[in-house]
């Protein structure tokens, strides 16, 4: 047990305590068992280090711990959580719980015999958590840490801070928003450098080429050891995995033929359906569909975007601007909790209540003349006017 503590307090000593993520202050840390998943390198470790650090109990009634320390080669989770609650342990807090093998049934176990015990975990975005061999679904809340927003990546890089604004504050009153920020910054370049090198925090410590080469490294961990670890894959599904999420992005947004897809990887159609949806869990893909469209478990989307330009540009050198607009319009708005589906005229419908075509900043449009809450998400604009609102400002909502 020594040995963990000193473990927690070398990784305190070096946790940030100015800049929390955004779910920091949305996390209701009062329930007793708090689950939290996100995509490797999003922060989820810092989260839960911060969460002690600003305890007002002290962390001396407090452990944090990761799942794959040489300390679970000979003691199980149980184990520690006997001894520490012996103890006066209060809160528990378990990194990447995925890479323990049986997790889920030692979770309940600990949940139902110690009740005055908390525990936090953390989990790679591609874990499905009620659906582990025990049911978690009454015992844990789970929230989801996404990628850096634009807002956040200005604020960490001591740009620009400001708070989160809502979508419906961002559409009509762009221009004011707008113009409050651009007076304080040069918002277009820290925009186009957002898109290439900004949506995880490790940004901040690495140049460009190291950055883009982490991204790759994530995209591989994610596929070969996450994906491994919950789907249950072998070698040979990694392989077929990675050969699937290149073709993708070479062209992506992607509409796809599975048809076409399962006869060039000489995989059976719900197979790729497979491979698409545990990467959408993964963070790696977004899944599309049209506007009243049921969305079934093995249902084919209908257009495919990557996760976030990150990954765009871990790809390809120089991806396609139109390509970028939207996969930044999606990710930003997804993440920020609303619903977006393909409509029959324009690019995305989102909340079933407003319209929006993307484009550069000549976009006119034309297609959306005389639709009601219709708007144009503009690329390389610093304001807006009327219905046309800087692409950027999207990044805002959370």
């Amino acid at each position: 047990m020594e040995s963990l503590y000193e473990f927690q307090n070398n990784l305190l000593a070096h946790t940030p305590r100015s800049f929390k993520r955004y779910l920091y202050n949305r996390i209701d840390w009062g329930q007793r068992m708090i689950g939290i998943k996100g995509l490797r390198g999003a922060g989820k470790t810092t989260l839960m280090l911060q969460y002690v650090l600003n305890s007002q109990t002290g962390t001396k009634n407090m452990l944090y711990v990761t799942a794959d320390h040489p300390w679970f080669y000979t003691h199980s989770l149980f184990e520690l959580a006997d001894y520490f609650y012996k103890y006066g342990g209060k809160t528990l807090l378990i990194d990447e719980v995925h890479k323990y093998a049986g997790w889920s049934n030692e979770l309940k176990l600990i949940y139902d015999g110690f009740p005055d015990l908390q525990v936090i975990f953390t989990a790679s975005s591609a874990l499905e958590i009620y659906r582990g061999e025990a049911d978690l679904s009454r015992r844990v809340q789970t929230w989801t840490l996404h990628g850096l927003s634009f807002r956040e990546f200005l604020w960490l890089n001591n740009t620009y801070r400001s708070n989160a604004h809502n979508l419906k504050d961002v559409l009509h009153n762009h221009e004011e928003v707008a113009r409050e920020i651009t007076n304080k910054t040069k918002i277009l370049a820290s925009f186009k450098a957002y898109l290439k090198k900004g949506y995880l925090p490790f940004f901040i410590h690495d140049p460009q080429e190291i950055y883009l080469d982490k991204i790759l490294r994530t995209i591989n961990t994610t596929i070969e050891y996450d994906l491994s670890s919950t789907e249950g894959y072998s070698a040979g599904n990694i392989v077929q995995i990675k050969k699937l999420l290149g073709v993708i992005a070479e062209s992506a947004p992607f509409t796809p033929n599975i048809s076409a897809l399962a006869r060039k990887m000489q995989l059976g159609r719900d197979t790729i359906n497979y491979y698409l949806l545990a990467m959408d869990r993964a963070g790696l893909l977004h899944l599309v569909h049209k506007a009243g469209k049921g969305v079934a478990t093995l249902q084919k989307p209908d257009k495919i975007f990557m996760g976030n330009t990150n990954l765009s540009f871990a790809f390809k050198e120089h991806p396609d601007s139109g390509a970028l607009r939207e996969t930044f319009f999606y990710n930003q708005l997804a993440a920020a909790g609303h619903r977006i589906v393909l409509p029959e005229k324009g690019d995305f419908l989102v909340d079933d209540s407003f319209l929006f075509e993307i484009g550069g900043k000549n976009k006119s449009g034309q297609q959306l003349v005389d639709v009601a809450n219709s708007f144009i998400a503009a690329d390389e604009i610093e304001a807006g006017f009327r219905n046309k609102v800087p692409l950027w400002l999207f990044g805002f909502l959370y």
